[in-house]
């Protein structure tokens, strides 16, 4: 599927489904939660998305016959009958999830889908979840530069209220930069934590029995 605000919605739909099957009302309140937070969710674009996921083999259809709960005007499937049907990951869908996932890169920084990886983050890897949270944080320290650049060259020529307004841009920026300081700082504590206990263990492991001569052997008493 496209990169960009469609990859967004992938991961988002997929991630969805790994948590559970869902039939399309509830999807679409699912995500309406998830990304109703970072960005406006036009449900016009969940429909199609479904559509080329089906087509590509990451979901399936699985009808259901109980229709009761579900609303007489809302479109539940891909083809507006009002029977119930669920849509589940298949493996090929998981082995996508994981895929997307793993990816640290800029475009996991960006303000349209750093909140969409942040919601999965407990199903991805600690060292990727280290590089998103260090990327974003680095990305948003290059806009505090700008704006606070941009601000000190034209406050002059500012009216109070639209210089309160970047102001409360600035504070805003700076907040989050805080908030992902001290993410940063959590996952180093815990993957110095973990590895800590790894080379406990592993010393454990390799040390001698009692009664052990150096080899691990246990020593046989010698005849008097």
């Amino acid at each position: 599927m496209a990169s960009g605000r469609g990859g967004v919605l992938e991961l988002a739909v997929l991630g969805s489904l790994h948590e559970t099957p869902l039939h399309g009302y509830e999807l679409r309140k699912r995500l309406n939660a998830l990304l109703g937070m970072f960005r406006a969710f036009s449900y016009g674009s969940l429909y199609p998305c479904l559509r080329q996921l089906l087509t590509d083999g990451l979901i399936v259809e699985d009808s259901a016959s109980d229709t009761a709960s579900a609303p007489a005007e809302s479109p539940i499937t891909l083809t507006g009958r009002r029977s119930k049907i669920v849509y589940k990951l298949t493996a090929e869908g998981k082995e996508r999830l994981q895929e997307l996932l793993t990816q640290a890169g800029p475009s996991a920084w960006e303000d349209e889908s750093f909140g969409v990886h942040f919601a999965f983050f407990r199903h991805t890897e600690a060292e990727v979840r280290l590089r998103i949270l260090e990327g974003r944080r680095s990305r948003l320290e290059e806009r505090l530069d700008g704006v606070r650049t941009a601000l000190a060259r034209t406050r002059e020529r500012l009216d109070s209220y639209t210089l309160e307004l970047q102001r409360h841009g600035l504070e805003s920026v700076e907040r989050e930069v805080r908030w992902l300081n001290e993410l940063i700082a959590t996952e180093r504590r815990s993957s110095s934590a973990d590895e800590e206990r790894q080379s406990t263990q592993e010393g454990t492991s390799r040390a001698p029995a009692p009664g052990a001569d150096n080899t691990g052997r246990h020593a046989v008493p010698e005849d008097k």
